[in-house]
């Protein structure tokens, strides 16, 4: 398939709160493409999260449109949204929403429930995943059992598992301690040059931002910024 992998055509976004409309994002052209980590950056409120809401399918544009994979998510109702969703969008979120009473691979199991996978092949996939983020040594642990960073990597395991189109990550390393961070945006940063994934990270350090292809920062909702990184 050709073509980016995202493509924002004049959208924008307004949220009602009581009687007062609250506009977000304003009509907003992107593209990214296919393999490209891209960082998102801006203060709180400038839209980067709705951004990868948007993306996700989780939220919908108040005008424009949203393409992603080739898919016009206007298109969609909210069926075919979630099979969108589970066959090409990996999660990964600030806070790792891990299911406490279950093992780290019993979480990296679940989205694969969701497929036709025999419990063999669901078990390939599992140990696949966790050996890609090197903890195959925890598969028994509960998240209670796990430092913050090993938590995150369970999270990453869990988006990798049924290998998705685009990861979309929000603060993935808000939570952590700076060696745990480092790790996390390695492990990243592995998944798009020796896997080829497509990722969008809203971020707001810097330094984590600098792992990326490109940066965007984003002002009340407008493109204010774009950096190309030099790849060496």
């Amino acid at each position: 398939m050709t073509g980016p992998i995202i493509r924002l055509e004049g959208v924008t976004k307004v949220y009602r709160r009581g009687s007062v409309d609250v506009p977000v994002l304003q009509r907003l052209d992107l593209e990214v493409a296919r393999g490209e980590f891209l960082a998102l950056m801006g203060p709180s409120g400038s839209g980067k999260s709705t951004i990868l809401n948007l993306v996700s399918g989780i939220d919908t544009p108040t005008d424009g449109r949203v393409i992603v994979a080739g898919i016009d998510l206007g298109d969609l109702d909210a069926s075919a949204l979630a099979e969108f969703r589970s066959r090409h969008i990996g999660f990964i979120f600030q806070s790792y929403n891990l299911i406490p009473v279950l093992t780290a691979y019993q979480n990296v199991e679940l989205p694969l429930l969701l497929t036709d996978l025999t419990r063999k092949e669901r078990r390939e996939h599992v140990l696949a995943a966790m050996a890609v983020v090197a903890l195959t040594d925890r598969l028994d642990h509960y998240p209670r059992q796990l430092s913050g960073g090993q938590e995150q990597r369970v999270a990453i395991a869990r988006a990798i598992v049924t290998d998705p189109t685009l990861f979309v990550a929000d603060e993935p390393t808000g939570d952590l301690d700076a060696q745990s961070a480092t790790e996390v945006l390695h492990l990243l940063q592995r998944l798009h040059t020796e896997f080829g994934k497509s990722i969008v990270m809203v971020t707001h350090d810097p330094h984590a931002a600098e792992r990326a292809d490109r940066i965007l920062h984003l002002e009340k909702g407008v493109l204010v910024e774009s950096v190309e990184r030099k790849r060496p």
